[in-house]
């Protein structure tokens, strides 16, 4: 048994309570009780929160962050950059840089993770067709983390048409062939393995009921990204009928273990149909990307559970995505006070969405993932006990983050990761997939040799 005393601790409610003992064994915390003074327990300053979910991530983008602002351009022409580094990746190298990425977010007091995982092949099919996955899987072990694999099914180039160059890559042919391949993923007691819809536009529609029947049967989350663009919307009205959400709806792939991705550019009718589907928003990127603004708060009133991620790491700041889900509505409405620190919090902790229902909680039998915030820095200095939830949901960053525990393991101490020499890691991963520096852009890689399409 470990006893551990937070000076403040946020144990659900509104506010953070006054000196929280909090007594660890094993993976899981055994009791919680508020005592007044340390007694012997390994002390916590600060504010101790429950660990934090990031529940949608592509750790391979993070090799483009700073590298795709220049002369501006679409979430199309980004998408371009993006495939030139998944083109250069083998097991090797994206094991090293995945590993990198959520090293990064445990600074960050991210303790788990759903990677949405579809860079599945080489130019032609490695020996072990989850080679990919099974470096992603491991990768996370090495930074401590948890994960949830969300496998994911990418069939098409867009509506009725096929997958050509690096997409060839994501593909399995057909979602019979991908739910055989998935199969044979194996969890790890650091690893749940679920399922993904890359997208409508990715997964022709007499392939959805199979991706989410899959999903189904063996009770794991099944993702999607939905309505992130406009032209995705336009381009499946024209091809069904159906905007994305009634789509995904008729093939089953909404519902209480369901979480769909963006859900940007949606109609009140959808709103309406996501109630009881979890939500994940991802402000930093469909900032970055020039996405649009989710409409989150009526989201949340039809009854859908929010969750946040950081996608594709334009930075990484847990803090900075559940805080934009307030001032982002604030933006679109002039209006502020759309959702409570709370209820920021609990879309931050959101473990449900991905799988690990144990976990988001500081309550006895939950798993022992705990995040200590520091209140010593500039930032929130001079922050009042009564409202230390607003002071670090609204100002904190992940230099703030001190100390992170991942099933009763001290993964961060003092500010610094307790394996891995994280901003090293990141130099000499991304610096190995992208030698010249700047992503490359619609040229002949040369790894592969393949010509990328504009």
């Amino acid at each position: 048994m470990t006893r551990y005393w937070a000076e403040h601790a946020w144990l659900g409610g509104d506010r953070a309570e006054e000196g929280v003992l909090i007594e660890v064994e094993g993976e899981r915390i055994a009791a919680v009780e508020l005592v007044p003074s340390p007694d012997g327990a390994h002390v916590l300053r600060g504010l101790t929160l429950p660990g934090l979910a990031n529940a949608h991530s592509h750790a391979f983008h993070r090799a483009l962050r700073g590298r795709t602002h220049r002369g501006g351009g679409t979430f199309w022409t980004w998408r371009e950059d993006m495939y030139a580094v998944a083109e250069r990746l083998d097991p090797d190298s994206y094991r090293a840089l995945a590993r990198a990425a959520f090293g990064e977010m445990a600074l960050a007091g991210i303790t788990c993770v759903g990677e949405f995982h579809y860079l599945h092949h080489g130019a032609t099919h490695y020996a072990d067709p989850n080679a990919m996955g099974a470096a992603v899987i491991e990768a996370a072990s090495e930074a401590g983390i948890r994960i949830t694999l969300l496998d994911t099914c990418y069939l098409a180039g867009g509506f009725g048409t096929l997958v050509e160059g690096v997409q060839e890559r994501f593909s399995d042919g057909d979602a019979d062939a991908w739910a055989e391949r998935a199969a044979a993923l194996r969890e790890a007691p650091h690893a749940r393995i679920g399922a993904a819809i890359h997208s409508v536009r990715a997964v022709p529609a007499s392939q959805l009921t199979t991706v989410a029947g899959w999903a189904r049967e063996r009770g794991a989350p099944l993702h999607a990204h939905l309505s992130e663009q406009r032209a995705e919307n336009e381009a499946c009205l024209a091809a069904h009928g159906r905007t994305p959400a009634e789509l995904l709806d008729e093939h089953g792939a909404l519902g209480a273990r369901a979480c769909m991705v963006h859900a940007t550019h949606l109609s009140d009718a959808d709103i309406g149909r996501l109630g009881g589907t979890a939500v994940c928003m991802c402000a930093t990127t469909e900032r970055d990307l020039a996405d649009g603004i989710g409409p989150a708060r009526a989201l949340a009133d039809a009854g859908a559970p929010l969750c946040t991620g950081s996608d594709s790491h334009a930075v990484i700041d847990p803090f900075e995505e559940a805080r934009a889900i307030e001032l982002d509505e604030r933006l679109r409405t002039e209006r502020r006070g759309h959702f409570p620190a709370a209820e920021l919090l609990r879309a931050a902790t959101n473990h449900a969405a991905i799988g690990w229902p144990e976990a988001g909680r500081i309550e006895s039998g939950a798993f022992a993932d705990l995040v200590t915030v520091s209140l010593d820095s500039a930032r929130l200095a001079g922050a009042a006990p009564e409202t230390l939830l607003e002071s670090v949901l609204f100002a904190a960053s992940p230099a703030d983050v001190r100390e992170v525990l991942v099933g009763g393991r001290r993964v961060v101490a003092g500010g610094r990761h307790a394996a891995l020499d994280v901003p090293a890691e990141l130099r000499a991963a991304i610096g190995a997939v992208l030698p010249g520096g700047a992503a490359p852009a619609g040229v002949e890689p040369a790894a592969t040799g393949g010509v990328l399409r504009r």
